[in-house]
């Protein structure tokens, strides 16, 4: 902004920013101070509806490179060849917390990326575990009513979310999760980020992948146990948003390193687990990551209102080479996100500069709404046209899902190795004998809350199933909290 007058928003000048106008000294203020009532009418509305959930977050820009050739998988141009690198924007957040909630809680981190690509934005939007609670969108508004305040005692009840996941099994696998040693990040930049959902890759030649998106830290992984988060939560509620800041001013630049689970489209049908299932993830032996590149974040948003607030993502925004799968959470979420920002920014919303691409130019036909630039000009707003407007190109930006059957609300086809506690067992098993204590300590100081014993007794149950050494450890420490 440049220096010069105090202006109103129409550009006069204001001649008096310290007292209102009054009817005589010590009067009543008069209407005609419109310099104080355009203030006091902006600062009411200066505020849009939080995020439902991810309202908690932290963003900055950053580069990525790629560093392997991946042209045999994909035909998208931001992978087009080795060194290549693209302007991005990630947003970091928690999921349950308002927006003015802390930083340093036990809750899943969303890793929400936006390349700003040559042929438009793509967005990969995820979070910073491999797997999540539940495997299809119709449950998702009923999970999130768990994990926030209860309409009636207007807190988050401990009766409320061991309830859904002791009748949701699918839960377990994300369950153990969070409540292991890396269910509280120390910061943003100490945590991988997993794009999580099964995405598709195409080739030029029409070969069709699945992928597997990670982004494993550079700055190794540091997590909080309970008691030093409770701590850090209460004394620096902005702890991870002030670290990240922070560690780029400084030019500690924070980086990962991203790797690609890649599955050829013909594996999918027999392997052992669903490979859309979000509740599951693929065993590196099956399918080794490998390498593609490297992200790093160089620059601070210079106003978080409107660059991390109104910043909108949709795993809709894809390119050519890359689509989505027959993940049933994806597929939701294709819509969800969008009508969100829709709802909540505006259906502009995507004019704003931290949304709008920055590699090209977005040619669309919408016109007017709240907040239209009116960047069309007098171009037609119709297509085809004889005026040179935009033109559809014929060439989708991915491949067709072959399908057959009939409609219905159809349960996902079954694999050998499908249940719902075989992969959170797995994890247990993985986990050195002081992990595995701290993870039974964690739960079952969050189930002891639970005022039912028949809610408590099925949430446990679930765990036994994962593990008879695992449910065995949980309930005996959940008797003895409970007495």
């Amino acid at each position: 902004m440049t220096q010069g007058p105090l202006t109103t928003e129409a550009g006069a000048p204001v001649a008096d920013n310290q007292n209102s106008e009054t009817a005589g000294v010590g009067g009543p203020v008069l209407v005609q101070d419109q310099s104080l009532l355009e203030k006091l009418a902006h600062f009411n509305r200066e505020r849009i509806p939080e995020r439902v959930v991810h309202a908690r977050g932290a963003g900055a820009y950053g580069t990525f490179t790629v560093t392997a050739d991946v042209t045999q998988y994909t035909r998208a141009a931001f992978l087009s060849e080795v060194g290549k690198e693209t302007e991005t924007f990630l947003r970091f957040s928690t999921v349950a917390g308002n927006l003015g909630a802390a930083d340093a809680v036990r809750d899943p981190r969303g890793f929400a990326l936006k390349f700003y690509t040559e042929e438009g934005n793509y967005d990969l939007v995820g979070n910073n575990t491999p797997v999540f609670f539940i495997k299809d969108a119709i449950k998702f508004p009923d999970f999130i009513h768990t994990q926030k305040r209860d309409p009636y005692s207007g807190s988050q009840e401990a009766d409320n979310v061991w309830d859904f996941w002791g009748l949701s099994p699918e839960s377990t696998h994300q369950v153990t999760w969070l409540f292991g040693d890396r269910g509280i990040p120390a910061s943003y930049r100490h945590m991988n980020g997993y794009g999580s959902h099964t995405y598709q890759w195409n080739n030029a030649a029409g070969e069709v992948f699945w992928v597997k998106y990670h982004f494993k830290t550079d700055q190794g992984i540091k997590s909080l146990t309970q008691a030093e988060a409770n701590q850090l939560a209460g004394e620096d509620p902005d702890s991870h948003q002030r670290d990240l800041r922070e560690a780029i001013e400084r030019r500690d630049f924070p980086s990962w390193t991203v790797q690609v689970q890649i599955m050829p489209a013909a594996d999918a049908a027999g392997y052992r687990f669903n490979p859309f299932d979000l509740t599951k993830v693929w065993p590196h032996e099956d399918y080794p990551p490998i390498e593609i590149g490297r992200l790093e974040l160089n620059r601070n948003p210079e106003n978080i209102f409107a660059e991390v607030e109104q910043s909108i993502f949709s795993p809709a925004h894809f390119v050519p080479g890359i689509g989505p799968s027959p993940d049933k959470m994806l597929q939701g979420r294709l819509f969800a996100y969008g009508d969100a920002h829709r709802y909540r920014v505006g259906i502009n919303a995507d004019h704003l500069p931290v949304n709008r691409p920055h590699a090209t130019e977005a040619r669309t036909n919408s016109r007017d709404g709240f907040l239209y630039d009116g960047r069309h000009k007098g171009a037609k707003n119709y297509e085809p046209n004889s005026f040179g407007g935009p033109f559809q190109t014929d060439k989708p930006l991915w491949a067709a899902t072959p399908v057959s059957g009939v409609t219905g609300d159809h349960v996902a086809p079954g694999h050998t190795e499908d249940n719902d506690f075989v992969q959170a067992g797995n994890l247990y098993r993985l986990m050195s004998d002081d992990e595995k204590g701290r993870l039974v300590d964690n739960l079952a100081g969050f189930i002891a809350k639970v005022s039912r014993d028949d809610i408590a007794e099925r949430a446990i149950n679930n765990f036994r199933q994962a593990d008879g050494d695992f449910g065995k450890r949980l309930e005996a420490a959940v008797q003895a909290l409970r007495g």
